[in-house]
């Protein structure tokens, strides 16, 4: 499974190092490959995931705003809906292409 932004794979990983949640791929935080992760003052509470940190992603110069997400520490229900633990998995705003 790939992340590509403009042209670049910022992250990958096999499919089962990833975890879909409400279609979404959630990448470990090890399948970064290029780019800068700054966190994010954007605020954002899931109700049954938990507290979000944004990230912008700093690529060739040019940051990109909020596009990715992750749960540091997610509720145990959570962890026990998805059936894995996915604290501090990143996932990516639509604009960045995910697939095979």
């Amino acid at each position: 499974m790939r992340a590509v932004l403009a042209g670049t794979v910022i992250a990958e990983a096999d499919d089962a190092e990833t975890v879909l949640i409400e279609g979404n791929h959630y990448f470990p935080p090890s399948a970064l490959r290029a780019g800068e992760l700054i966190e994010s003052p954007t605020p954002y509470t899931c109700p049954w995931k938990g507290a979000a940190q944004y990230y912008s992603l700093v690529l060739d110069g040019r940051t990109h705003h909020d596009l990715a997400w992750a749960y540091p520490t997610p509720y145990p229900s959570a962890i026990e809906k998805v059936g894995r633990d996915f604290s501090g998995y990143l996932a990516f705003d639509p604009s960045v292409r995910v697939g095979p």
